[in-house]
């Protein structure tokens, strides 16, 4: 047996909490799938047509538990909020057919994609990757993993997000215009699903700005609920 040298420590293994227990669910990587809800899609100036679905990614390391306080991060004037289900995959594989999807779910939880949105605007506009917009440090707050066998379902759902106690987003899963089990399934076609893979589902009508100070709750029915705080700029 060999040993791997490195030219310095490797980065501590990405994880979030698991509702419940002291282990913790290993982060991989972060796949967000973009306008998944009708009324989302209208409000950004697109078609809402059932399109094939497309994704972008984030770092494992985006992600973080809460309750937490988030910086306001650099390069910005415009943070935007957007409350998503969560879906963690325990089991990988390819071409993984719907029928099969939630044998492959570990298990779900909520968070919230944190936007850049004006670099996300500038991107669009110069046909450029959205990396800048949406990858950045901090910008993947999710609450503790529930396994899924404690997960009433992940098809309908209360999905909501508040500002300072104002209701800014209320929605049900099942408005979503591709399913849990359709989008898996056709994310499993492009790239291997492997076990620690993260989803975020996509977020319902009603995203806006939030500045330093405003503390942010939301949920999804059945599921969980966080709090994040939005910090000074850091």
């Amino acid at each position: 047996m060999t040993s791997e040298t490195y030219a310095f420590a490797p980065p501590m293994q990405a994880s979030l909490a698991i509702k419940g227990s002291d282990a913790r669910f290993p982060v991989r990587r972060i796949f967000c799938v973009g306008r998944n809800y009708e009324a989302h899609a209208i409000e950004m100036g697109k078609d809402p047509t059932r399109e094939a679905p497309f994704f972008f990614t984030k770092p494992a390391d985006a992600a973080l538990d809460t309750p937490c306080t988030v910086p306001y991060p650099s390069l910005t004037e415009n943070l935007h909020y957007e409350i998503e289900l969560i879906i963690a995959i325990g089991k990988g594989g390819s071409d993984i057919a719907e029928d099969d999807v939630m044998d492959h779910v570990w298990g779900a939880s909520v968070g919230i994609d944190l936007t850049r949105r004006d670099l996300q605007n500038e991107a669009k506009k110069m046909g450029r990757p959205w990396d800048w917009g949406k990858a950045f440090d901090h910008s993947a707050p999710i609450a503790p993993i529930v396994p899924i066998a404690d997960v009433p379902s992940v098809e309908t759902g209360r999905i909501w997000l508040a500002v300072n106690g104002e209701i800014k987003q209320d929605a049900d899963l099942a408005d979503l215009i591709w399913s849990v089990r359709e989008h898996v399934s056709i994310l499993s076609r492009s790239m291997t699903l492997a076990p620690g893979d993260i989803i975020m589902t996509g977020t319902p009508a009603g995203v806006g700005a939030v500045v330093a100070g405003d503390v942010i709750t939301g949920g999804v029915d059945g599921i969980g609920t966080l709090e994040v705080t939005i910090g000074p700029r850091a």
